[in-house]
């Protein structure tokens, strides 16, 4: 390496040359692995350089271990120089970026996290920059850097698109970036091979003594740095000053020893100075020397700093320091002292007055002691972070404050605060073992009851006996009598929970009940509802559809209480209602970035619509609710999102889709004992064969849910499931079956106020009555109000067509089988229109052929895409909602146009049929 030269490197250099010289046109994601040393920030450097001779945007970001607690400290880094742009981006995306930076105080009320705004925001503000020059990511040390900065880069990665940024990520070797990381391109950096090393080191040492220079490269083994530092830890006989070329140490203890030797002579203020910078989590020059000043008890100017830039230890670039490598900071750290590492601390912390976070983080970490003041006010950094979206900073604060904690009593509702952390990050094994470890601190009642909750929530996917649900009623008693309602709620909405997943015996779900209604709260609060609709989904159904009408007239809920009332109804199959509260809720969910409450809202949404047929809502939202759960990492919304897809499928016609999509959901299925689960699985299969035109193989499928002995066995969703079961059951052994389901299903669920329940059961009452009661329970049937499900009336009607035609009322069977075949038609279900039309020719009647919609052929992103820019919506806006680029968006139109043979936005609303 001499000067800007990159020895033994033509491949790599080629590789990076290649992102920055293809940006203008094409975006691209690049992580380069390797040792330290070994030359990832030279690399990085190289890539800056050329792409700042190109006159493009460089915006770099390097990790710093004592920065990797403060949420978004690495994100301030890599876009302090463009925050003037933040004021273009649409408000709520402004503030949330500013607030995390702590430019502006955060809106009243503001709540719960914000990553995804956060995400969205950062990802405009690089759109906004973009638009001028080409814009480059330059991260080094990313395995250093705060965690929610990291899943703010995995977002820009995964969406960047058609927008002209890249994106170069440089970490050790051993070292993981991402969980669930996006799908960037590697490059791993390998040690020099000996010619090019032997040629940096002629570079960079050329008056070496040959046998010096044996021990030199020996030592190095390929390591670029190591070629470069060790040379200069040599007195003027070529001897070692020190033990850095010993070798029994490893190459990394080496560097650092390298390192380490070269401020020994450096004055003792400017010593000082270095070791407040190395533990600082800010680079900010003035910070750095107010506390070097505080720490020596003499006045630390910049002057103090140029021995040391001098040295090559450090460099300040405008008011900010940094180090010429990571490995000087190490250095510097490792050979300090514990005494004066706590004071250095001690005196940041004494210089950051109005900053409570940050002084928090730095008073820990100077406190060798318990000390509860100090672990209060990590509490309070732990719950700005968790407003922030930082998850896990919020964990590390608790975790933190538990072990300054005075008494042992007073770290239990931090280790539960932790565990519920750990929980919500996908970490169970870790959530339990803080929460034993809570357990074995005594806690007080109430803290045992949030014990019992957390351990439900941990173990509800293995543990489905009813002792559960006992115990959840007990603890939900104990903690009401010790007067706390809110968490007796908590406790007995997941028992009601579990009373639905597997619904057991009536008198249990009766305890339920009784327990939640005894609870001193209004009658509208949202746990309430959702328990007695989880534990009563028939009993209570007039009580909850009335609160849910109640609420819906009195409108006035924010999005979350929206996506919970969404919860409630479908947990009666109340479609209708689940379709309202959804609407309501995406919206603002999308905009506040809430991307896990999302994707489950939209799974409901997806199977809502499916029971209407309405393709342009449903398939859109399946299709983003599972990539959204796949990136949020929430098995039972994906497995719920292949179901509603598969659903669709079957619907179209599309038989391949669906058995592929359906057997991808069991094969999530079988990993979680879920009976509710499994069961939407079977009635998902009993609608494939019938649209297959297997009715014996979709009876087999269905039929698991009315057997007993069945993991599918869900009493509740055979609600849904007769519909299936009726029209399959065409054997007379088969009908015997499905008729005595029916009528334990009538005596169950017959009082039910949920209209869909009404019309299944009207449904099956009609295809499986006898000759002698058929025409009676078909026009009861009809009589029902099937506004709202518009496939059940079709399918009645086609069943009564038939009914007749086989009976040889030929005429009077042409009339209902034609409705249906304009109604499968309409609604685009393929297999149910070819059947209608096939009895109608059985009836004597042609039937014309049906071309293919022109929505069908886009794909569900598409159709989403198309449908918002038919309603006037700019390629920015829609950008917005659907979390891409504008480029991106503008890329999917170009790709649309021609599949609908137009060539404007101006003709989407008529190819789409949509006003």
């Amino acid at each position: 390496m001499s000067g800007t030269t990159l020895f033994g490197r033509g491949e790599e250099l080629a590789a990076v040359d290649a992102l920055v010289d293809a940006l203008p046109g094409h975006s691209d994601a690049l992580l380069i692995h390797g040792a330290p040393g070994v030359g990832k920030s030279a690399l990085l450097d190289h890539a800056a350089a050329r792409a700042r001779a190109c006159g493009f945007t460089v915006l770099r970001a390097s990790g710093v271990q004592a920065e990797s607690d403060l949420p978004f400290a690495g994100l301030h880094q890599l876009t302090h120089t463009v925050t003037d742009r933040i004021p273009r981006l649409p408000t709520p995306q402004a503030q949330a970026l500013l607030g995390v930076f702590g430019m502006t105080e955060p809106s009243p009320g503001a709540s719960g996290p914000q990553l995804f705004m956060l995400s969205l925001a950062v990802l405009g503000l690089l759109g906004e920059v973009a638009a001028e020059a080409p814009v480059l990511l330059v991260v080094d040390d990313a395995q250093w850097l705060d965690t929610p900065t990291l899943d703010v880069l995995a977002f820009v990665a995964r969406r960047v698109g058609a927008e002209p940024v890249g994106l170069l990520v440089a970490v050790r070797e051993d070292r993981t970036v991402w969980r669930g990381a996006p799908d960037l391109r590697e490059l791993h950096l390998k040690p020099l091979e000996p010619n090019a090393a032997d040629a940096l080191l002629t570079a960079r040492s050329p008056g070496l003594a040959p046998g010096t220079r044996r021990l030199v490269a020996q030592m190095s083994a390929g390591n670029p740095l190591a070629l470069t530092e060790l040379p200069m830890t040599l007195g003027a006989d070529g001897a070692p000053r020190e033990s850095a070329l010993s070798p029994g140490l490893p190459l990394t203890a080496r560097l650092e020893r390298a390192f380490s030797s070269r401020p020994a002579g450096l004055p003792s203020d400017t010593h000082l100075a270095l070791l407040v910078a190395a533990i600082a989590d800010d680079g900010a020059l003035t910070e750095v020397l107010a506390a070097a000043s505080a720490l020596t008890g003499a006045e630390v100017s910049a002057r103090s700093l140029e021995p040391a830039i001098a040295a090559g230890l450090m460099r300040v670039d405008g008011f900010r320091i940094d180090f010429t490598h990571p490995l000087v900071r190490s250095a510097i750290l490792s050979s300090a002292s514990l005494a004066d590492r706590l004071a250095a601390h001690g005196a940041l912390a004494r210089t950051l007055q109005g900053q409570s976070d940050r002084q928090a983080w730095h008073r820990a970490a100077a406190d060798g002691r318990p000390d509860e003041a100090v672990a209060r006010q990590l509490d309070q950094a732990a719950l700005s972070a968790k407003e922030r979206g930082a998850t896990a900073v919020a964990l590390t604060a608790l975790e933190r404050a538990t072990a300054l904690s005075e008494l042992p009593s007073q770290g239990v509702a931090r280790l539960l605060g932790a565990a519920e952390l750990r929980f919500e990050l996908g970490q169970a094994d870790r959530a339990s073992a803080l929460v034993q470890q809570a357990e074995s601190l005594g806690p007080d009642p109430l803290e045992r009851a949030r014990i019992v909750l957390l351990r439900d929530w941990l173990e509800s996917e293995s543990d489905t006996s009813t002792s559960r649900i006992h115990l959840l009623i007990a603890t939900a008693e104990q903690a009401a009598e010790v007067g706390d309602p809110e968490l007796a709620l908590r406790l007995l909405r997941a028992a009601a929970r579990r009373c639905w997943w597997a619904d057991p015996e009536r008198e249990l779900r009766e305890r339920v009940v009784t327990a939640a209604e005894r609870l001193p709260v209004p009658e509208l609060h949202l746990d309430l509802v959702c328990t007695l609709a989880g534990a009563a989904p028939v009993e209570a159904s007039a009580t909850v559809i009335d609160r849910l009408r109640r609420l819906e007239r009195e409108g006035g809920y924010d999005v979350v209480t929206a996506a919970t009332l969404a919860n409630a109804a479908i947990m009666l199959n109340a479609y209708d209602h689940v379709t309202g509260f959804v609407r309501h809720a995406a919206d603002g969910l999308r905009r506040q970035g809430r991307r896990a409450l999302l994707a489950q809202s939209l799974v409901f949404l997806a199977l809502a619509t499916v029971h209407t047929v309405d393709w342009e809502t449903g398939l859109p939202a399946a299709a983003e609710a599972a990539r959204l759960a796949e990136e949020n990492v929430q098995p039972r919304w994906m497995t719920g999102a292949r179901v509603a897809k598969a659903q669709f499928a079957a619907l179209r016609g599309d038989l391949d889709t669906a058995l592929v999509t359906i057997g991808e959901a069991e094969g999530q299925g079988l990993t979680v004992v879920d009976p509710s689960k499994l069961a939407y699985i079977q009635i998902t299969r009993g609608l494939i064969g019938l649209a297959a035109g297997h009715p014996a193989e979709a009876f087999s499928c269905v039929w698991r849910v009315f057997d007993p002995a069945d993991p599918a066995y869900h009493p509740f969703m055979q609600t849904m499931a007769i519909t299936e079961l009726a029209e399959a059951a065409t054997g007379d052994d088969q009908r015997a079956m499905a008729r005595n389901a029916l009528r334990q299903l009538a005596t169950s669920a017959g009082a039910s106020e949920v209209q869909m329940i009404r019309v299944n059961l009207g449904f099956a009452r009609a295809l499986l009555a006898d000759d002698e009661h058929a025409e009676e329970h078909f026009r009861s049937a009809f009589n029902l109000d099937m506004s709202r499900t518009p496939f059940v009336r079709a399918r009645l009607m086609l069943a009564y067509g038939t009914w007749l035609r086989r009976r040889r009322r030929v005429m009077e069977a042409r009339t209902p089988l034609r409705i249906a075949r304009e109604s499968f038609a309409a609604m685009g279900v393929e297999p149910w229109r070819e059947r209608a039309a096939q009895e109608l020719r059985s009836a004597g009647e042609g039937s014309r052929s049906q071309g293919r919609p022109d929505r069908d052929l886009l794909t569900p992103q598409e159709v989403q895409i198309a449908q918002l820019a038919a309603q006037g919506l700019s390629n920015k806006e829609i950008g917005r909602q659907l979390y891409l680029s504008p480029r991106t968006i503008g890329t999917h139109l170009y790709r649309i146009f021609p599949k609908l043979g137009i060539t404007s936005r101006s003709q989407l609303s008529e190819k789409l049929g949509t006003d």
